[in-house]
């Protein structure tokens, strides 16, 4: 009888369980160590943001609104936009922004009383005291789960002590009341189930937080109609985008290349008139001739590339991008972990999205130096994500007539998602996550 099979095949199998059991706790801390934050910090923001929020609007009608609300909605919804993007990445539940463009000539009183007649910005509104309190508390649960139960532990190991001589009860872990070592012990092994609880139950209980957050950001209409709007909308930016995209195109050749081509072929008009009679000046218009067929050849390359990079299309995102930041007048460094190629069409949108980004950080921030950092997990079915970080001055925001808002729409038609942080002074993070498959 062979029993060393047996014995590998029984001490491989202990060791899956091992490796399961250890990904699961490791994922239940992970999640607890995310909920605390959100705990922490995302209350502090809906506080802050609900209370400048309702101060503006109130002073609407004095005047002062305004000019401060288009600004303090605009802070909100980058609050909105930086949950949604914790939704996708932590949670893996999807929150599609649905807001309304503003247009670019809107007047202070029509950008102002458009934006508060937005729906979506309306939900924003409402979700602030929903995350300051619901939200509190199932971000908080899950903390609670992971971490209090050491409480418990630091009590049955002797931490009693300093609380009472035995004699009363010097505290309370939970509904134990804790007077003594024995009390103690109960305390932890209380802490004990609830930490067992918590490492089957974290993960979910922060997706709980995030499905309530989707709640009351997402859309009201069914999810079928949300997303024929979505696609209607996004649709109607790519078929604009394009037409311009092909005006522009129109307009560099008619000014640029195709001049450059037409007084070459009259400055060889010229030469051939001339080749006998004035080898001199036929000469000189063959130098002149030559220099514009190099500047027409440079704008043709500079269109093409402007077009679709050929680095894109031969090397893929991740040298394209390294060639883009090679070329800026600003220091930048770029990190990338990308296992495959993308899609094209997922390319190009990420090429011409950090490109944009880029050219923002360099005109507007004042920025010394410029990071991007592109990868892709397979979770959730694959997400691109890019982060691109400035060390400039910041107040960058998605609003009208902002480069962002280009950069949002056309992450929009990938179901992608856009979230910028960027406090007066700096530093600015522009965060991009577009799902997508890798090769």
């Amino acid at each position: 009888m062979d029993t060393s099979g047996e014995n590998r095949a029984d001490r491989s199998d202990r060791s899956d369980r091992v490796d399961r059991a250890g990904g699961r706790v490791r994922t239940a801390a992970v999640a607890g160590v995310r909920a605390l934050l959100l705990a922490v910090v995302a209350p502090a923001g809906s506080i802050v943001l609900f209370v400048f929020s309702v101060v503006s609007i109130v002073l609407v009608p004095l005047g002062i609104g305004i000019v401060t609300t288009p600004w303090v909605l605009a802070a909100v919804r980058g609050f909105a936009d930086l949950r949604r993007l914790l939704a996708a990445r932590w949670g893996g539940v999807r929150i599609p922004p649905a807001y309304r463009p503003v247009p670019k000539d809107a007047n202070p009183w029509g950008r102002c009383f458009r934006l508060l007649g937005d729906p979506a910005v309306r939900r924003d509104l409402l979700w602030l005291p929903v995350d300051m309190t619901a939200g509190l508390l199932t971000a908080l649960l899950p903390a609670l789960l992971i971490f209090y139960p050491f409480e418990g532990f630091a009590l049955a190991a002797g931490l009693w002590r300093a609380l009472t001589d035995g004699t009363y009860v010097g505290w309370w872990y939970g509904f134990v009341p804790v007077g003594g070592q024995l009390s103690a012990l109960a305390a932890g092994a209380l802490g004990a189930a609830l930490l067992v609880v918590g490492v089957y139950t974290a993960p979910f209980l922060l997706r709980v937080h995030f499905l309530l957050t989707r709640s009351v950001l997402a859309s009201g209409q069914g999810e079928l109609a949300q997303r024929v709007r979505v696609l209607t909308e996004t649709r109607r930016d790519a078929v604009d985008t394009s037409a311009a995209e092909l005006r522009r195109i129109e307009r560099d050749l008619h000014d640029g290349a195709q001049a450059r081509l037409v007084a070459m072929g009259m400055d060889l008009g010229t030469i051939e008139a001339l080749i006998e009679k004035d080898p001199a000046k036929a000469r000189q218009l063959v130098a002149r001739a030559r220099r514009s067929s190099a500047e027409a050849l440079t704008e043709l390359r500079d269109l093409v590339r402007g077009i679709h990079p050929p680095v894109l299309a031969e090397r893929g995102l991740g040298d394209a991008v390294r060639a883009l930041a090679l070329r800026l007048p600003v220091a930048t460094e770029v990190d990338v972990d990308l296992p495959g190629r993308l899609g094209e069409p997922v390319e190009a949108a990420a090429y011409f999205a950090v490109s944009e980004v880029l050219t923002n950080a360099v005109k507007h921030s004042g920025a010394e130096r410029i990071w991007v950092d592109l990868h892709h997990t397979p979770e959730h079915g694959g997400m691109l994500r890019i982060a691109v970080t400035d060390d400039g001055g910041g107040g960058a925001a998605i609003g009208s007539g902002s480069g962002l808002s280009g950069v949002e729409r056309r992450l929009g038609t990938f179901d992608g998602v856009l979230a910028v942080s960027s406090p007066a002074g700096g530093p600015t993070m522009v965060t991009m996550e577009i799902p997508c498959e890798s090769s």
